[in-house]
């Protein structure tokens, strides 16, 4: 290729060629050094997560034993039936609230034996007001398994915990370490936001991804000797510690290797990467009297506040005029063909669920006789509707003296 070129310009090419591999071999060396940095970047997070691991427990159970004061009825607990029914009655409920109603249960029903016994409506009238009203069925029906099918002898292997009626992996988990402290680790809520938090970890807790990592995560961290403390410190730790907007950080025992603490992660972890979409419903219930006696019916279906009890109902997907829904109360028969007097309209009264706003409105009537759709109404007086178990949003209603 120099053919043809003098002594300088093959002088300049032998030039520019070396400049090239030269430049070649700095970018060469600079993604060496980078590649380097970076294994070493990642060789000390997992040496310092390894050495997080190697703590955690550890410093979990010290923060147990010296500074956690939280106090609950069933913390202790080796009686299986108390600690699954405070289980139950904790699922999607907070404890401030299901502590009377576990104090209620346990007087009323102190053996499983007695809760299997007892009559469907006794057991929701004494759940009423906790809501999710399937863990009541659940808890029917797994009492009156253990009582009848078992010999009244509680599972004591986490399998066959988990085989109950509305009882999942948390429940089992929770249950079979503190009863008979079987090496499985709880993953709550509470759990997710701690483990994310300490271990600086941004998979969504919502996803199946997630679910799994965290999952394994708690299972390598459980004290397997100690399990049903471990699981109960975890648990009050992320309730009265690391709380979800308020977390205690300046008393927080894993202040010293807490990635979220150090990277100012707190209020971003955990993550989650779903919203959800809540249904909007009205629910239009007519408060009809007859002879001084008032119609109720009972829920049905797989709709929500099955088996409870309520007004006879017509509902809408938006807010719709008094005329029409009267119309449609008598085109359904819940309203009689003759003369009936309209009184007073409730304001709306908003019950939010997990996925659901209820919008609900009271619209009282006299009528002169009964209407058609007799079936599966009861006319009661009005001091027997206590005996029965409403909805919280009809409950509300009631105790405001709207059903006088």
């Amino acid at each position: 290729m120099f053919i043809g070129t003098n002594l300088r310009q093959k002088i300049m090419i032998v030039k520019g060629i070396a400049n090239f591999f030269q430049t070649i071999y700095r970018l060469y060396s600079l993604k060496c050094r980078i590649f380097r940095a970076r294994d070493m970047k990642n060789t000390i997070a997992a040496d310092l997560k390894k050495d997080h691991k190697e703590q955690f427990a550890s410093l979990l159970l010290q923060w147990n034993e010296k500074k956690n004061k939280r106090q609950m009825p069933w913390k202790g607990e080796k009686d299986p039936y108390k600690i699954w029914l405070s289980e139950i009655i904790l699922q999607q409920t907070r404890v401030e609230q299901g502590l009377n109603y576990y104090h209620r249960f346990i007087e009323k029903f102190p053996t499983i034996q007695q809760l299997a016994k007892a009559k469907d409506p006794i057991v929701f009238k004494l759940w009423e007001g906790l809501g999710y009203y399937t863990r009541c069925r659940n808890l029917i029906a797994t009492a009156r398994y253990i009582a009848i099918d078992l010999d009244g002898k509680f599972p004591a292997t986490y399998n066959e915990i988990k085989a109950l009626k509305g009882v999942g992996p948390y429940t089992a988990a929770a249950i079979s370490s503190f009863a008979f402290n079987l090496p499985h680790a709880v993953v709550d809520g509470n759990v997710f936001r701690v483990l994310s938090r300490v271990f600086g970890i941004d998979k969504p807790i919502d996803s199946t991804d997630g679910k799994k990592y965290f999952i394994h995560l708690a299972e390598e961290l459980l004290d397997k000797n100690q399990a049903g403390k471990y699981n109960q410190a975890i648990m009050d730790f992320g309730a009265v510690v690391c709380k979800p907007a308020t977390p205690n950080c300046t008393d927080c025992v894993f202040r010293k290797i807490c990635l979220a603490f150090k990277e100012n992660k707190i209020n971003t972890l955990p993550v989650k990467e779903k919203k959800v979409a809540i249904k909007k419903r009205w629910f239009y219930y007519l408060v009809i009297e007859h002879d001084e006696k008032i119609a109720i019916q009972q829920r049905t279906g797989k709709d929500i506040w099955n088996q409870l009890y309520e007004f006879p109902m017509i509902e809408t997907r938006e807010n719709e005029n008094i005329k029409n829904i009267l119309k449609e109360a008598k085109e359904k028969g819940l309203l009689p063909n003759g003369k009936y007097e309209v009184g007073t309209l409730s304001v709306p009264i908003k019950q939010q669920l997990t996925h659901q706003l209820i919008n609900g409105l009271f619209i009282k009537i006299k009528v002169n006789k009964k209407s058609k759709a007799t079936n599966g109404q009861l006319w009661i007086n009005r001091d027997q509707l206590e005996n029965f178990a409403f909805p919280k949003l009809i409950n509300q209603y009631l105790n405001a003296g709207n059903d006088n």
